[in-house]
């Protein structure tokens, strides 16, 4: 019996230990470290524009005015606080229209053939809904568009697209991308310029 007690009180204390040294001194330390190492990016990524905070690096927008890059779609309107996927499958009917749906929609909105191919991130949410990235072929697909409503020269704006594209990560894992965000505010800068 005394072996017993002996061995509940050794288990008791490590969990004790482990449950202190994994759950707060190890969170801590990491933070500390992140905090000093790489503020910014330990504070969100956020972007500050005229000392206001305008966005994330890291979380996706709607921007819905016909002036600016459009990004991937979200199934849980952009909210940082509830990420998340629509969850239906590639055989689901509701997907598939939905998808036909923003299909006609990029293609109206943009003034594409029913033949030219709509890249998948412009009508497809990503796992999380808050994906900020688009290709540079839906960046330049867009352009037109753009160049039209704020009366640039398309020129300048694609210009824009090909200075904002990012590389794939690392160099080899996916692909080019550009962060909407990032592209928008370079292109508010540009017509301020003008």
């Amino acid at each position: 019996m005394t072996n017993i007690v002996q061995e509940a009180k050794s288990a008791i204390l490590l969990f004790l230990a482990f449950t202190l040294l994994t759950g707060l001194v190890y969170p801590l330390l990491i933070t500390g470290i992140a905090q000093t190492a790489w503020p910014e990016k330990a504070a969100g990524s956020l972007i500050v524009k005229d000392g206001r905070i305008v966005g994330s690096e890291l979380i996706g927008q709607n921007f819905s005015g016909s002036g600016y890059f459009q990004g991937r779609p979200s199934e849980v309107g952009y909210a940082a606080d509830g990420s998340g996927a629509g969850n239906l499958g590639p055989t689901s009917a509701k997907l598939m229209e939905q998808v036909c749906r923003r299909i006609e929609y990029v293609r109206r909105t943009n003034n594409i053939s029913q033949k030219t191919p709509v890249p998948p991130e412009l009508v497809l949410a990503s796992a999380s809904g808050l994906d900020p990235h688009i290709s540079r072929e839906g960046a330049l697909m867009q352009v037109p568009r753009i160049a039209r409503v704020r009366g640039l020269p398309e020129s300048e704006v694609k210009l824009l697209v090909y200075q904002h594209a990012e590389p794939a990560q690392f160099g080899i894992m996916g692909q080019e991308r550009l962060n909407v965000l990032m592209l928008n505010l370079a292109l508010d800068d540009l017509a301020m310029r003008r």
